[in-house]
């Protein structure tokens, strides 16, 4: 296969300009899907499908199918019972209006942590409440995808400290063990300022204390005069079913209690409890248990009546969760094109020879971001930059219990959490787009001045680090 060296961007490039020219994200995805394929040295039909069985064909792929699905479905579920209007009313009239939300929001992504379920859960809770208080959509994904990963990586009991941790003992080897090497991780938490600030910039954006700025102030700008969440021409990855093509609700009162507390409960709880037993988040079967009990509940109140009812919720609940699914498969398919070119191996090629004692860590972020922004994915990036930074540090050190070395391994995973945060091929973002009812390219520009700011605040505070 031909080097192409930095060359291997072109298809991201391509991508990233189209979809900010074009706000169409499908479009600039399948095109840069299809110069990648090219540059593969693939004939274009049997070299797409090739591609689409080798990045769409696997448990993850299908995995993320299943959970979007799900919430599609639970969602409208939610909508035919009415309990998200009710609950939008009850709220609007205890008081408290956008500050509320935007702070209840925040709060949700701190309490509920995992980067896939948090987007989608608190979306799915928060977006009626954010509609009702005029607060655009683009802020609600912000506030979703800025507790994501960032909280992920800040907390050491997860597959994310695992990770990081099982990537650190392999480096520095010597009888490592998996309990030296976390508290490696735990000792680098403090020095991980990329995910502190996202963290506390969606929490001062919440209380009004943070302004909005560039993309963001204009969409706060539109939502407050005209009232419309949603840029005109918008194309949001949730199809919400409004106006005349909606169903209609199911007959009988809706109960917050039964119809909206218990699964949302039902959820959460088994999402907590197989953390807690099992190790990881089985946010399958919390969401398949969720709309179970849903289900059961209507059935139970006579509410929902009829199989042709329940196959009908199914259909549209499928259907208004197409575009995040389409999308998400177009980001699969480009980072594996980005893989079989070989983006992240040239990035680091570039940079590695700078990566010396003195500037260090600072670099290390700087590459880490530039490999999972252009890749789409922080584990990935992870796994690339640890065997490249790491061995440098620890020379330097002179040992693994230093500050340079918890530097390092701060800056590899802080960087990795920007990609996942800014870059349009995240799945991270896309999903933070599905639960907030956004459209992905107006996520990705009008958060992208708050990371941007944060990773350079970030380089700068690692330049003034003592190692």
């Amino acid at each position: 296969m031909t080097d192409w060296g930095l060359w291997s961007l072109t298809p991201l490039g391509v991508t990233l300009l189209l979809a900010f020219v074009t706000r169409s994200a499908l479009l600039a995805m399948l095109i840069g899907v299809f110069v990648g394929t090219l540059m593969v040295g693939a004939v274009p039909g049997a070299g797409l499908n090739a591609l689409f069985q080798a990045s769409l064909g696997n448990a993850d792929f299908i995995w993320i199918c299943e959970i979007v699905v799900l919430i599609g479905i639970l969602f409208e579920l939610f909508k035919r019972a009415d309990v998200l209007d009710a609950l939008a009313q009850r709220f609007s009239g205890r008081g408290g209006g956008r500050r509320r939300v935007e702070l209840s929001t925040w709060g949700l992504g701190l309490v509920i942590v995992d980067d896939y379920f948090s987007p989608l859960m608190a979306g799915t809770v928060m977006r009626p409440l954010s509609d009702r208080a005029r607060i655009p959509r683009e802020k609600l994904a912000f506030l979703l995808d800025a507790t994501t990963a960032s909280v992920c990586i800040l907390v050491p009991f997860t597959a994310w400290g695992a990770y990081v941790a099982s990537l650190v003992a392999s480096q520095v080897g010597g009888g490592m063990t998996a309990d030296r090497a976390l508290s490696v991780f735990i000792a680098a938490i403090p020095y991980n300022f990329y995910p502190w600030l996202m963290v506390a910039a969606a929490l001062l954006l919440a209380l009004g204390w943070l302004p909005d700025v560039g993309p963001m102030r204009r969409a706060e700008r539109r939502a407050r005069e005209t009232g419309a969440v949603l840029r005109p021409g918008a194309q949001p990855l949730t199809d919400l079913g409004d106006g005349a093509a909606a169903a209609p609700p199911l007959p009988g009162r809706a109960s917050l209690l039964m119809e909206l507390a218990l699964p949302v409960a039902v959820v959460i709880g088994i999402g907590v409890w197989s953390l807690v037993a099992l190790g990881s988040v089985k946010i399958v079967e919390a969401f398949m248990a969720g709309v179970t009990s849903l289900v059961v509940v209507l059935g139970a109140r006579r509410r929902l009546r009829r199989v042709r009812d329940l196959t009908d919720v199914i259909v549209r609940g499928a259907q208004g969760v197409m575009p995040a699914l389409l999308v998400v498969a177009l980001a699969y398919a480009l980072n594996a094109v980005a893989q079989q070119l070989g983006v992240g191996a040239a990035i680091v090629a570039w940079f590695d020879g700078g990566l010396d004692g003195g500037r260090l860590v600072a670099l290390t972020f700087g590459v880490t971001a530039a490999v999972a922004f252009s890749t789409g994915t922080s584990w990935g990036a992870f796994a690339l930059m640890m065997p490249v930074a790491l061995p440098v540090a620890l020379d330097n050190a002179g040992g693994p219990m230093t500050p340079l070395v918890f530097q390092t391994v701060a800056a590899v995973a802080g960087g990795g959490i920007f990609g996942d945060h800014a870059s349009p091929v995240s799945d991270t973002t896309v999903l933070a787009s599905v639960g907030a009812g956004s459209d992905h390219m107006d996520h990705v520009v009008t958060q992208l001045p708050y990371a941007l700011a944060g990773a350079l605040l970030t380089i700068a505070a690692y330049l003034l680090l003592p190692a």
